[in-house]
């Protein structure tokens, strides 16, 4: 079964996204890019909360969007991240000179960190199995760009099945992201990643707008029946009003 993470910016969609059946909680500021971060005293506060309620639900959170060759930076962020009472730490790791190098220097951090490889300049299998041959707790494929395409659009299914099998071989989490929408619903399905991670599906309107409870529970439902209930629930999803161009931004 393929776990939602929801990304929330708030104690208040915090508790609203564990409460329609989010089974990971992302902390993120939409606002501040494609992997924007909270303040570390928001992070801890919301994660302090949420598990007075929720002891086991595991909780994610970025550490901002940071270029790959910042590894100072990203380390100490990683860090401050890490001591906020978070179970795992999204950094976000884009194609390039830097990339294996940020990769190594993640792997030696004392924390939880789950690379995020950013697929829109591409990313190749080198690549994705020097971050599986690395012990991370997990790893996610996702976009980095706001203009309307898919992850599905960047890398082929086939690809992307080929690199989350790299992923689990190795023990690691795996998890997909990036513009993913109605449209991409069988293909997440017959993917079967570990986890998928959505914002702007589950929003009124817009990743920057306020997280509804309501898409929560249909993107839950819809991960988790049966594969031959698939149409039925993208037909649901339609006559809710929530396919054509909603699409989800992580």
């Amino acid at each position: 079964m393929t776990a939602l993470l929801a990304s929330v910016r708030s104690d208040d969609e915090a508790f609203a996204a564990a409460q329609a059946g989010a089974e990971l909680i992302d902390l993120k500021e939409p606002n501040e890019g494609a992997l924007g971060g909270l303040s570390v005293p928001e992070i801890r506060a919301i994660a302090r909360h949420l598990r007075a309620h929720y002891p086991v639900k595991p909780i994610s959170a970025t550490i901002g969007d940071v270029p790959a060759d910042e590894l100072d930076e990203i380390a100490m962020r990683v860090i401050e991240v890490s001591d906020a009472g978070i179970d795992y730490v999204k950094v976000g790791v884009a194609p390039g000179p830097a990339a294996r190098r940020c990769l190594d220097e993640l792997a030696t951090l004392p924390a939880a960190v789950v690379p995020v490889l950013l697929c829109d300049g591409g990313v190749d299998d080198t690549l994705v199995a020097h971050a599986a041959s690395l012990g991370f707790v997990g790893v996610m494929f996702d976009t980095a760009g706001k203009d309307g395409s898919t992850l599905f659009d960047h890398v082929d299914a086939h690809t992307l099945a080929r690199w989350l099998s790299m992923t689990r071989e190795r023990g690691a989490m795996s998890g997909i992201a990036g513009s993913l929408g109605w449209a991409q619903l069988a293909q997440i399905r017959t993917l079967a990643p570990d986890v998928a991670g959505f914002r702007t599906a589950l929003c009124v309107d817009g990743r920057r707008s306020s997280l509804d409870p309501q898409r929560v529970a249909q993107w839950a439902d819809a991960l988790h029946r049966p594969i031959g209930e698939i149409v039925r629930s993208s037909s649901a999803a339609s006559d809710a009003g929530l396919s054509g161009s909603v699409s989800v931004r992580v």
